[in-house]
């Protein structure tokens, strides 16, 4: 072995298991929120849904305009059970406070099944339209312009508010009525006003107060005085509050948009979109006894579950879809859904970056494999690679890599950039560009370092590397296309990098991917034309000036123009992160000397910096890796909240009242203080800027959850998380 081989050798050894301050996070069980929708059967003139209960037993009950419904299995069904109910329409349910026991009203009478079906009252036909019952086996009831207290087998009417009332409730024995303007409280046989104020929609008791929602944010009182207890908050995600439930000790509100949870002062947790609502009119609000929403619109009973789930378990859910419905011909694939949400739909489609994607899921077994040694782990990054090393088999041009291919006649993203492959029956898409350059040499890097063991496969790793590199020197350091022609993406040349001024991010970021991809070609193969050619680049080029481009220099400077592209207009380009980060492990890893590594942490902090508002795992986890520096608390935290459902529902965040919009985004496009929770935003992947408030497709395509994986085995690689533990 050379003297240089060994000095490459020890270097890449720089990028290995790292020591995290404070040791690893145990990987404890936390609460996962997921959706499940229950539609009901499809029965002609069922009506709109109006009421959600959950029992003490846990049994869930909706009321509708045609009856009541319960869950069987993914379904709402009529509910059938007590046969001598079963052909009768209620017209209201309620709880009895304390115990949960269910109470029916019917037009003439009340009943339950509950202490051997004697709670039972004969009433006025037509009178009462709500009821409300207390642990002493009280019924308060209520109706247009009717009001009356069934108690000890007798009905005492009651005098009625002068103004319709909205809803009913019982607390510890103290029955409460809403209206448009006041809070009523029965005492002396009568309906008293407590509390007057405007616009009021909901209430809810918690503890000493009464929680009242309007449409303009909600407010508390006291429960004995009347007296306000908490200010209104209108600094909430919908202000149009339409129902509120305390549930754990959280508020709940439901709105005309979707609904929220009061976490803490000033945060709050949105549940909106189908994501999560098959419909964001939300109509009333239950919870079970462990936790889990239920969330009533007028079509379908919605349940935010609470799962109870490690890092690794979720890790493993995702493996598990990846594997079922993602891979095609060993590339990571997007769906495209016939039916918008329906996976059932769900077809694999090619699309313009599978190099770059692929690398995501490929990269995040190859760290599994170096945590775990499981086989399977290397099966499929092998896999995967073969898939990669057909993306240059399959092309017409020696040592030039296809996007991506698919048998003849199959094709989808732009159609007009495939060719005719060698290979009868497939073709193969051209215009290859720098995203998927990065991809290969981040995957080479991570198969030869954790992956291939035996010299055989180093070299087979090696010599895919190499046949793209070679292609790239060969032909002046662009990619050169079927036609002849560079593509549009795909060049490094050093006349087209340093016409940019340093304020374009292309002048950095070309050559940080140019001189990471020879340094990795020069440790795998041992080619000194590829060190020989990144030093000339460096020293006579000023690559590794340009790499050392502070990046708080990058800002919009118009007026350089390619191919019709002005390169310089525009913001801030979150595509170039996502190069940039996975070139920076090959980079530092594989430089040449430690002076060398030392100048490129440094610029690799810089970027990191700039970054850390958005919270990236992948760019925390490179940069702990590399330069050292790391946001532990932000790393953990995307994790948790990564959302468990890939599919591309249109999401909407930019109307909310509780975020800070920023009056000017900035270059960057900063639109938020704060970044919000992945499971708010819309589905994307790394590409995209984190601080896109609106956005998705209506659910007509689905993600494969590899923006997880890789991260979550990077983290357990470098020590930021220890095994997680069994449910």
């Amino acid at each position: 072995m050379t003297r240089n081989r060994i000095i490459i050798l020890l270097l890449c050894c720089a990028v290995c298991r790292v020591a995290v301050a404070g040791g690893p996070d145990p990987d404890t069980v936390f609460l996962q929120p997921v959706s499940v929708k229950y539609y009901p059967d499809n029965t002609p003139g069922a009506g709109r849904l109006t009421k959600v209960l959950v029992d003490g037993d846990d049994n869930v009950h909706v009321l509708g305009d045609s009856g009541l419904y319960r869950i069987s299995g993914r379904r709402l069904v009529k509910d059938l059970l007590y046969r001598p109910l079963a052909g009768k329409v209620p017209v209201d349910i309620a709880l009895q406070d304390s115990t949960g026991s269910l109470y029916y009203l019917y037009e003439d009478r009340f009943l339950s099944n509950a202490r051997a079906g004697t709670p039972f009252g004969m009433l006025p036909p037509g009178r009462f339209s709500r009821m409300a019952v207390a642990a002493d086996g009280s019924v308060l009831l209520t109706g247009d312009h009717a009001a009356g207290i069934y108690r000890d087998g007798r009905l005492t009417e009651i005098a009625a508010p002068p103004e319709p009332l909205l809803d009913i409730l019982v607390y510890k024995n103290e029955y409460y009525a809403l209206s448009n303007n006041s809070v009523y409280r029965l005492s002396d046989k009568k309906l008293k006003a407590l509390h007057h104020g405007k616009n009021l929609q909901a209430f809810a008791v918690r503890g000493k107060d009464i929680l009242i929602g309007t449409a303009g944010g909600y407010y508390g009182i006291s429960r004995v005085t009347g007296d306000t207890s908490l200010a209104l908050q209108t600094r909430v995600p919908v202000p149009d509050i339409r129902r509120l439930m305390i549930a754990g000790g959280k508020c709940w509100a439901g709105t005309s948009r979707g609904a929220f949870m009061d976490d803490g002062p000033g945060r709050f947790r949105y549940y909106a979109s189908e994501r999560w609502l098959n419909d964001e009119a939300v109509e009333d609000l239950a919870a079970d006894s462990r936790g889990n929403i239920y969330l009533l619109t007028g079509t379908a009973l919605n349940e935010i579950r609470f799962i109870r789930q490690t890092l690794l378990q979720k890790a493993q859910y995702f493996q598990r879809e990846i594997r079922k419905r993602h891979i095609r011909y060993g590339l990571l694939a997007e769906l495209r859904l016939k039916t918008p949400g329906d996976l059932s739909t769900a077809e694999m489609i090619d699309t313009d970056n599978d190099g770059l994607w692929t690398a995501f899921y490929l990269g995040s077994q190859a760290f599994r494999y170096a945590v775990t040694g499981e086989e399977e782990a290397a099966r499929y990054a092998w896999e995967s690679f073969a898939a990669y090393e057909r993306l240059i088999s399959v092309t017409s041009v020696r040592g030039f890599p296809a996007r991506t291919f698919e048998r003849s006649g199959y094709k989808v993203s732009d159609p007009a950039a495939w060719r005719p492959s060698p290979d009868s029956g497939w073709e193969w898409k051209g215009t290859t560009s720098s995203d998927e350059f990065v991809g290969y040499i981040f995957v080479a890097a991570l198969m030869d370092q954790f992956v291939a063991k035996t010299a055989a496969e180093k070299k087979r790793v090696a010599d895919f590397i190499d046949k793209i590199l070679t292609h790239i020197v060969a032909h002046n350091y662009y990619l050169v296309d079927a036609d002849g022609q560079p593509t549009l993406w795909g060049r490094w040349n050093p006349e087209y990098i340093n016409s940019y001024p340093e304020t374009i991010g292309d002048r950095r970021l070309g050559s940080i991917t140019l001189i990471a991809g020879l340094q990795l070609g020069y440790a795998l193969t041992g080619r000194e034309l590829y060190k020989k050619e990144a030093t000339r680049l460096m020293d006579r080029y000023g690559y590794l000036r340009n790499i050392l481009i502070d990046p708080y220099r990058i800002r919009a400077t118009p007026g350089y123009t390619y191919r019709g592209h002005d390169m310089g207009n525009g913001h801030w380009n979150h595509s170039d992160d996502e190069m940039a980060f996975l070139s920076y492990w090959v980079l530092y890893r594989y430089a040449f000397t430690k002076a060398l590594q030392r100048q490129y942490a440094g610029t690799i902090r810089r970027h990191w910096q700039i970054e850390r508002p958005e919270k990236n795992p992948v760019w925390n986890l490179v940069t702990l890796a590399t330069e050292g520096s790391f946001d532990k608390a932000a790393t953990l935290w995307y994790l948790r909240e990564f959302a468990m459902d890939r599919i591309r529902w249109t999401v909407k965040n930019s109307f909310r009242k509780d975020i800070t919009l920023r009056q000017d985004p900035g270059f960057r496009n900063q639109y938020t203080e704060e970044v919000l929770p992945p499971g708010e935003l819309p589905v994307a992947r790394f590409n995209a800027n984190a601080f896109n408030l609106d956005g998705g497709d209506g659910g007509r395509t689905a993600l494969t959850g590899a923006e997880y994986l890789l991260p979550y085995w990077m983290a357990r690689y470098l020590n930021v998380v220890e095994k997680g533990g069994e449910r």
